[in-house]
């Protein structure tokens, strides 16, 4: 099936010819859909903490970073904004050439409110020689919309999600890579530094690097840090195969073999190369101006003082085990702390001899370990929070997405449907054992979390591998706990009107709504 030219291509990206036909091999088994105990709740393994148990943990985070633990914060910043524009992409290949449908209507109408408005009038004056104002008063909308998506213009189409303008202050509007080292200012400083990490795309990597290089000092200096920002790509050696729809290899116009990026489940990898304690996980998207960060801010502090409390214990436990010097009443504080903290749940622990036992908890035990943030579920996209069953038959908490979930069956469909809560991507993660050293990240990996989606190339239909999603699969065999975050600390943008919403707005007179050069 593979030629040695195909070896050699598969070579060249780092790929192993044995993982490449295990690809194969998964396109034609498929993918197991997991075995679900039930939807995490505030009753099952969702943690509401009161006031003072969130001002404990606060204190507990504090403390940490007082002793000089390295901390990161990790932003996948890779996506392209084009999917933010699908409905102006309509717009320009339109029929028609004034505002139609109500999400165009809401666009143009509302156009003195997006943070990008000055931005786009100075295009339109270099362009057409008119700002917006003027252009929109002579019904030239798709003039507008060329002078915001394409290359001739802002170029917003193209760019990252990471680069557009997102927020209006008094200042100067605001990128979500800026906000985000803000945040990390606020909440992920130790040692008068904060390191901020974001994984990007090739293309986009120079655009990322000039745009730190013009802000950083200015944030550095409103908020007296050291900010150190570095900067990853998807490796070539995480990419899939591609095949026909008759399982065979997908091969280009030349003869080559398809590769296609894995999914942000590739990233394990950029993770498991971070050098840190403790790495706060946050999609580049999901940020507020500084208005709104209090919530943000003080949940993160919560969730990374609950992983600190619990990573405590755990190193406490593992550290008595390996003494020897424990007793059997030693054992149930452990057997408790694994199966309610952690809520790691084996159904015939009670049947285990000690020797055995012991090695059960130590397993569970020294895992890298995560606290995510869930919020309560109002229809927003996001992975759900789940008691699942692993292949070894114990119960764990899983965050899972809805391709992973067996459809056919009603009892699981109702589970997902009428699941109390979601996860927005709001993760703090422990990635150093009770000894120190780094965990490596892909050992925790259930394989068996993949997907395999329809996609085409030049008119033709493609079968692609998703690998497991970055905090779904891949962190599979992590430890997990789950914590009520408030609804507001979600904010997503995944269209350009999202930009709208009052939490992406600047208060009433902080900044004027008009275009300078009209």
């Amino acid at each position: 099936m593979l030629t040695q030219t195909d070896l050699n291509q598969i070579s060249q990206r780092g790929i192993s010819e044995e993982k490449v036909m295990g690809q194969l091999h998964q396109f034609e088994k498929g993918f197991p859909f997991l075995k679900l105990e039930a939807a995490a709740s505030i009753e099952k393994g969702i943690l509401a903490l009161d006031e003072v148990e969130r001002q404990h943990a606060i204190e507990s985070w504090d403390e940490y970073k007082a002793h000089g633990h390295r901390v990161v914060k990790f932003v996948p910043a890779s996506g392209a904004a084009s999917r933010m524009f699908k409905d102006l992409f309509g717009f320009l290949t339109a029929e028609y050439d004034t505002p139609t449908t109500e999400f165009e209507h809401k666009f143009f109408d509302n156009i003195p409110h997006f943070a990008f408005r000055e931005a786009l009038c100075d295009q339109c004056k270099k362009n057409n020689g008119k700002g917006v104002r003027a252009l929109l008063k002579e019904e030239k909308y798709k003039d507008v919309v060329a002078n915001l998506l394409e290359e001739k213009g802002l170029n917003y189409g193209q760019l990252p999600k990471g680069l557009l303008l997102f927020h209006a202050y008094a200042d100067g509007a605001r990128t979500p890579m800026e906000e985000h080292l803000v945040e990390a200012a606020l909440y992920a400083a130790s040692n008068d530094e904060a390191n901020v990490h974001f994984t990007v795309s090739h293309e986009h990597l120079p655009l990322f690097r000039k745009k730190v290089e013009d802000c950083i000092a200015k944030y550095e200096a409103k908020y007296d840090i050291k900010i150190n920002v570095s900067f990853s790509e998807q490796k070539p050696s995480t990419d899939t195969i591609a095949v026909n729809t008759d399982n065979t290899p997908f091969r280009n116009d030349d003869g080559s073999l398809l590769f296609r990026p894995g999914g942000h489940g590739a990233l394990i990898e950029n993770l498991n190369d971070i050098d840190a304690d403790v790495v706060f996980i946050k999609n580049i998207d999901n940020v507020v101006p500084d208005r709104l960060k209090g919530d943000t801010v003080l949940y993160k502090n919560v969730l990374a003082g609950v992983l600190v409390e619990n990573q405590k214990r755990a190193f406490e436990y593992l550290e008595l085990l390996d003494s020897g010097n424990y007793n059997h009443k030693d054992l149930e504080e452990i057997i408790r702390f694994v199966q309610r903290d952690l809520c790691c749940r084996r159904a015939d622990i009670k049947e285990l001899e000690d020797a055995e036992l012991v090695s059960y908890l130590r397993s569970k035990l020294n895992r890298p370990m995560r606290v995510c943030g869930v919020v309560k579920n109002v229809g927003e996209p996001g992975g759900g929070p789940f008691l699942a069953y692993n292949q070894n038959g114990t119960v764990s908490l899983q965050i899972l997405e809805s391709s992973q979930i067996d459809k056919s069956n009603p009892e699981y469909v109702k589970m997902f449907t009428e699941g109390t809560h979601f996860n927005p991507v709001d993760l703090v993660c422990a990635t150093r054992d009770y000894k120190g050293n780094h965990f490596h990240l892909p050992d925790y990996v259930d394989h068996n979390t993949g997907f395999i989606s329809s996609k085409s190339k030049g008119g033709r239909e493609l079968k692609a591998l998703e690998l497991p999603g970055l905090w779904n699969g891949a962190m599979s065999d992590w430890n997990t706990i789950f914590v009520e975050v408030p609804l507001d600390t979600f904010n997503p943008v995944k269209t350009v009107n999202d930009l709208l919403r009052p939490q992406h707005q600047p208060a009433e007179g902080e900044v004027t709504h008009s275009c300078h050069h009209d």
